[in-house]
């Protein structure tokens, strides 16, 4: 059997790779950061956690341990989403596989959407949680990382794809 989508497997290897990578690095230096106090909107407790102002009030690095999806939802739910990760990740194993040969687009889409699924997936699996860090500031964006970068970005793509596609049954004869 012949290997195809080659764009799709490059795509979601790098994305692992570096997703862990980053949260690695992350972890390590954390431990050196500056401690700052917040208050968790949830519950009210007082939590302190590492950050490092890259553009002070507007991008720091924050080490944050997230047990849920984006913005939190589901917090607490590890064992729906180390299913979600591993079902995702399997059912687009299977569309690269199984499938027809995919163009750039989806190739490229697909491919880093399954690097995301699976950086956090290991995440939840090995940690129990996520390991968030890239804060925004400026715009009190929810802190996120690599993995879930490249899933936003890898829906773009397909979103480019399907503008690409034109439905046969739009098509006007001359």
């Amino acid at each position: 059997m012949r290997l195809k989508n080659h764009l799709f497997w490059i795509a979601a290897f790098v994305i692992v790779v570096l997703d862990q990578l980053t949260k690695n690095q992350v972890v390590s230096a954390a431990k050196s950061w500056q401690l700052e106090t917040i208050i968790e909107s949830k519950t009210g407790n007082i939590i302190y956690r590492p950050t490092l102002p890259l553009i002070q009030g507007i991008f720091h690095l924050t080490y944050v341990k997230n047990d849920g999806a984006a913005w939190s939802i589901l917090s607490g739910h590890i064992d729906l989403l180390r299913f979600l990760s591993f079902a995702v990740s399997l059912v687009l194993i299977g569309v690269a596989c199984f499938g027809p040969a995919l163009n750039f687009w989806d190739q490229l889409g697909y491919g880093l959407i399954l690097g995301g699924a699976m950086g956090n997936g290991i995440d939840r699996f090995i940690l129990s949680y996520v390991v968030d860090f890239l804060d925004f500031r400026l715009i009190n964006f929810p802190v996120f990382n690599v993995a879930d970068s490249f899933i936003s970005i890898g829906i773009v793509c397909l979103l480019i794809s399907s503008f690409q596609k034109t439905p046969g049954s739009s098509k006007r004869s001359p």
